[in-house]
């Protein structure tokens, strides 16, 4: 079943943006009475079907609401900018995952150097590709993207969340689990993760004089998509609905 997003419905019925409406009707060729799933993307799920199509307007009927589908636990990822296109990937998987928001975070090792610009241009791209992902895993919200930020500013972020933890390939000791047995009532949970050569001793210093917590992923030493993706999965499966 095919998922678009809708305008704000009106007794029962909406009406598809403009672009959605186009993709419907001129791509998928969507005909009346064909079944959709219908989304707000603030929370919104319906299952519709289409009530008419008229050249690239397209409207439909909703027809029952869906339950929501947010998880129990709000997880933001701080992300060190990594190279070429893995953000793209990561703003995916964050949004099948259920993840809040993600943070491009500007880090000492960081090959790609962002400037304001440049920084809205890929924010407005990741934006799209989180809310694509939110239509193929029929997600009522899809995950925030927000500008780039130093790493000292993620250092007066760090006390909006009950506990932020830095996966860290120098950690030892405390794992996932570990911080879950720590903190099972956390509800609200910043995760920072390197780039390409991972974070400097200093950053990682000075995140955790401010209260972050470094654990291991265990004695592999992942890329930073991975990092990324495996530790809001595993923050997810602990804390959150997988």
């Amino acid at each position: 079943m095919h998922c678009f997003y809708i305008d704000p419905p009106l007794d029962g019925m909406a009406s598809l943006p403009p672009e959605e409406a186009k993709h419907a009707a001129k791509v998928l060729r969507l005909h009346p009475g064909d079944p959709v799933c219908a989304m707000d993307g603030a929370g919104g799920r319906w299952d519709a079907e289409v009530r008419t199509v008229s050249g690239s307007a397209v409207t439909v009927r909703l027809l029952n609401r869906l339950p929501d589908n947010e998880p129990p636990v709000k997880v933001t990822l701080y992300q060190g900018i990594p190279k070429a296109d893995k953000l793209d990937f990561i703003a995916q998987k964050l949004t099948e995952l259920g993840a809040a928001a993600l943070i491009p975070v500007k880090m000492e090792r960081c090959v790609v150097k962002l400037y304001a610009r440049d920084g809205a241009k890929r924010q407005e791209r990741l934006s799209r590709i989180a809310a694509e992902a939110a239509k193929q895993c029929r997600r009522g919200v899809p995950t925030i993207v927000e500008q780039p930020l130093s790493w000292e500013q993620v250092i007066e972020h760090i006390a909006r969340h009950d506990l932020t933890l830095i996966p860290w390939e120098d950690a030892h000791g405390r794992r996932m689990k570990d911080a879950f047995a720590e903190h099972p009532e956390a509800r609200d949970i910043g995760i920072i993760v390197g780039p390409e050569g991972g974070m400097s001793a200093e950053e990682v210093s000075a995140l955790t004089d401010a209260g972050a917590l470094t654990i291991t992923l265990g004695p592999r030493i992942l890329r930073a998509e991975t990092a990324a993706v495996v530790s809001v999965a595993m923050a997810m499966q602990l804390w959150g609905d997988l």
